[in-house]
């Protein structure tokens, strides 16, 4: 129902809101509200809608999502196959960034990035990102290399493959579910992302999620319910994209791993 109140609202004009109820269909169906989402709604002191800082979060998830994915592929590669001591104590202490709220790490990631010199830039957004990222990557990945065999590690040394010729081509074509679900769930946490997107950008650099707050929030002006609806759709697109070609990847990754850890 919520759904099917943003998509109809966002259809109808600010007549047809103001003299229809909430469920009502829409007399006549018009994209103004999609068009001026996209391309000339007032964000703040900006009016160029919401384009901008889509293709902002675009250029920051992306390489985000993928680094991420691939250091804890490797993290849960070595975790397993390539033990050393204080191994366990190590992903122990990964663990607890799990369950670290994002404002603690707020004030020593802002001193992070500007001792490294990428604050308010999209390298800096992809850094955090990625940094706060790798428990949730690294614990998906060691709980499904747990399930692959040791002997088949085994063989490939004595075969003559070193540690990356194993990953990558013993360890990494069995990964793709568990692969999935890690690109589902950093996409989702990266793209939904509001806290770390208005601490560590500003202007033109702010993801989508900031922008629609700030549209949405805006005290100038008639309250366009058409256009806040049509934002709020355009935002959660991309989500809604990736769960759909690969939400059914998701369980089947996730219980893979769930035999043996």
């Amino acid at each position: 129902m919520p759904l099917f109140v943003m998509i109809t609202t966002s259809l109808k004009t600010l007549d047809d809101i103001r003299a229809g109820n909430l469920v009502a269909l829409p007399r006549e169906i018009t994209f103004e509200a999609w068009a001026k989402a996209w391309a000339s709604a007032c964000t703040g002191v900006d009016c160029d809608g919401l384009k901008g800082n889509f293709w902002n979060s675009v250029s920051f998830v992306v390489p985000a999502v993928v680094i991420s994915t691939l250091i804890g592929a490797l993290n849960g590669y070595v975790l397993t196959k390539w033990r050393f001591r204080g191994s366990d104590l190590f992903f122990t202490l990964l663990l607890l960034g799990c369950f670290i709220p994002f404002q603690v790490v707020l004030l020593p990631m802002a001193q992070t990035l500007g001792y490294l010199g990428i604050a308010n830039s999209i390298t800096g957004l992809i850094f955090v990102h990625v940094v706060y990222g790798l428990a949730f990557t690294t614990l998906f990945f060691r709980n499904f290399y747990v399930t692959v065999p040791d002997d088949m590690v085994k063989a490939a040394r004595i075969d003559g493959a070193g540690f990356f010729t194993t990953f990558w081509r013993i360890i990494l074509p069995l990964s793709p579910p568990i692969v999935v679900v890690c690109v589902i769930w950093q996409f989702t946490q990266i793209w939904n992302d509001f806290l770390f997107g208005v601490v560590f950008s500003s202007g033109q650099r702010q993801p989508i999620t900031v922008a629609l707050n700030n549209l949405v929030n805006t005290s100038t002006g008639v309250k366009e319910y058409n256009v806040d609806m049509a934002a709020a759709i355009i935002a959660g697109l991309p989500t809604l994209f990736v769960y759909l070609v690969a939400g059914k990847y998701f369980v089947r990754g996730l219980t893979a791993g769930a035999i043996k850890g």
